[in-house]
């Protein structure tokens, strides 16, 4: 079993992978946030945070952060060259408007049927839900990056959701420290899988029930 940071980056390198050329992209908050820095350079990927920046690059050295260059999750960020600034409601104009292809988010569960539960956890305080909603909803690819339990050790891809609804049946992709499953007309497909782990060993953590792919492949990052 890997160790949370290790989990967290080997999961963003594979979600990097799965960003297409060309494409508009948001980055939510946790896991998310660290695909940016591993987006190859040659690859032309316009990344966008819901409070007013498309163009956001990989994360500052410590003698670039400037204070007023951050994402939605508050956290420094660098703008490439040729970025553009515009205010919140813009962002979101965008958002929901459908001019975001793709966004990758972070999970508290995710059921068997693609619905995704992202922003409380009943009976603690809770800022609000955020942009998430109007993200899954307005974008045309959902990918969630997650660990596939919790620090408790509760699995997070359920067969339904206990916890609030974000938005049912969004999900296109999950991506965890030892799996990849794919959503096709609402069925959860395993694609790929670690090395060193079975299917059998995978549904003991994953109560959600999912088919196997007849072209299953091994879950590498390089």
């Amino acid at each position: 079993m890997k160790e949370t940071q290790q989990a967290k980056e080997f999961i963003a390198k594979r979600a990097a992978k799965e960003i297409k050329e060309g494409t508009i992209v948001n980055l939510g908050i946790g896991i998310p946030t660290l695909v940016a820095d591993f987006i190859p350079n040659d690859k032309e990927i316009f990344l966008h945070t819901e409070n007013g920046l498309l163009g956001v690059g990989p994360t500052p050295l410590k003698e670039e952060v400037d204070s007023e260059i951050i994402n939605a999750g508050k956290l420094p960020v660098t703008a490439k060259i040729g970025s553009s600034y515009f205010s919140s409601s813009e962002s979101f104009g965008m958002i929901r408007g459908g001019h975001v292809d793709t966004v990758v988010l972070g999970a508290l569960q995710i059921s068997e049927n693609g619905d995704l539960a992202n922003w409380a956890v009943p009976g603690k305080d809770v800022l609000g839900v955020g942009g998430a909603m109007d993200l899954v909803v307005g974008a045309k690819e959902v990918i969630i990056t997650t660990q596939h339990c919790s620090n408790d050790g509760k699995p997070k891809i359920v067969k339904r959701c206990d916890f609030p609804l974000t938005a049912k049946n969004v999900v296109s992709t999950i991506i965890s420290e030892y799996a990849v499953f794919r959503f096709f007309e609402k069925e959860m497909v395993l694609v790929e899988m670690a090395e060193d782990w079975t299917v059998e060993q995978l549904k003991k953590i994953t109560p959600a029930q999912f088919s196997v792919s007849p072209t299953l492949e091994v879950y590498q990052v390089d």
